[in-house]
């Protein structure tokens, strides 16, 4: 059915350059629709040297709020009047929205990289979501389950997962403080896992890369940062075979395997045989769906999650958000993307 756009419509939207390719504008106006909500959500194309003009015209025409993708994800940060502790720390911004004190930033890709790995709720299902939360309660005090007012708008950013939750959902038990994290690669998005497996509990957290000083330097960041993470180790690529022994979470944030190369995979099969059996991996990665990183990891007994859910529940967690709401149909963002990318 066609959106009724009319005077009263309010603005959402998207950022970056480019920002054609955005799958945001599928999933978010399929839950507007859905809601009956009278906003539309639209990608915007600001180049870099653009974003303080665009967003003094977001201000100006009264656009409530936008995701931010590549380029402008950390050169947003000097220009909003609030950042949350959860985005300083990582680094980047990917949700903004407008309050009485400007335009304040978050980043919500900790809830969605953590929302496949909620245990699930409590029989019956209605009501249960609120229970999934206890493993990210007993995190660092500096992370967002006890998010800083101007967020409380939006409700609690970690109650994004859905009522009646995906099996896989049940995947990562909801004991971590004795389980090993392994992580593969030490861009923005491992800043993301990072904080997620410090909100869980993690007992160790590894990041594996190829550069020694990026890899320093990575460790660093995280010593002074809103979040510290205390139990963090970097490593080069020559342990990863001994530390996928160990792991019981192992993540890709590289974009090894993604279109249009999805054969390849960012581990060789002879290190990925080390994998534990009911061991959890985890590919960001969303098309192709599965990764050549995720089917060769099921044949070895390792339970899979690609990042097409990381991507709807960073969004639902952020629509909630810009409609002041509790609760936006998860389901309904997950099926317009998989419609969208030809997967059902």
């Amino acid at each position: 059915m066609t959106k009724m756009i009319k005077g009263t419509t309010k603005l959402l939207g998207v950022i970056g350059y480019p920002v054609e390719h955005s799958l945001s504008p599928a999933m978010h106006n399929a839950a507007i629709s859905h809601l009956g909500a009278d906003f539309v959500y639209l990608p915007f194309p600001v180049k870099p040297g653009d974003l303080k003009a665009a967003l003094a015209g977001f201000a100006a025409i009264d656009l409530r709020g936008f995701s931010i993708t590549i380029p402008h994800k950390q050169a947003v940060l000097p220009l909003l009047s609030e950042v949350s502790p959860i985005a300083r720390s990582i680094g980047a911004v990917n949700t903004v929205y407008r309050t009485e004190k400007g335009w304040c930033g978050t980043n919500t890709d900790v809830e969605g990289f953590l929302a496949p790995l909620h245990p699930p709720p409590t029989p019956p299902c209605q009501g249960g979501a609120k229970d999934a939360i206890s493993p990210l309660e007993r995190g660092n005090t500096a992370v967002e389950s006890s998010p800083p007012p101007y967020q409380a708008r939006g409700g609690s950013e970690t109650e994004a997962v859905e009522s009646s939750p995906p099996p896989y959902q049940a995947r990562g038990g909801s004991d971590w403080s004795q389980k090993v994290a392994v992580i593969l690669g030490n861009g923005g998005a491992a800043r993301a896992v990072v904080a997620g497996c410090a909100q869980l509990g993690c007992a160790e957290i590894h990041v594996v890369g190829r550069n020694e000083q990026n890899l320093a330097e990575f460790k660093q960041s995280w010593v002074n940062s809103p979040m510290p993470v205390q139990n963090l180790q970097v490593q080069a690529w020559d342990n990863l075979s001994r530390l996928i022994s160990q792991a019981d979470l192992l993540v890709n944030t590289t974009p090894v395997g993604m279109h249009p190369q999805g054969e390849k995979s960012p581990v060789a099969a002879a290190a990925l045989d080390r994998i534990s059996a009911g061991a959890i991996v985890y590919d960001l990665i969303y098309t192709p769906n599965p990764t050549q990183f995720l089917k060769d990891s099921q044949l070895r007994g390792a339970r899979t999650i690609d990042g097409l859910e990381m991507l709807v529940q960073q969004g639902a967690a952020a629509l909630k958000i810009w409609l002041d709401t509790e609760s936006v149909p998860v389901d309904v963002m997950r099926q317009a993307l998989r419609q969208h990318l030809g997967l059902d």
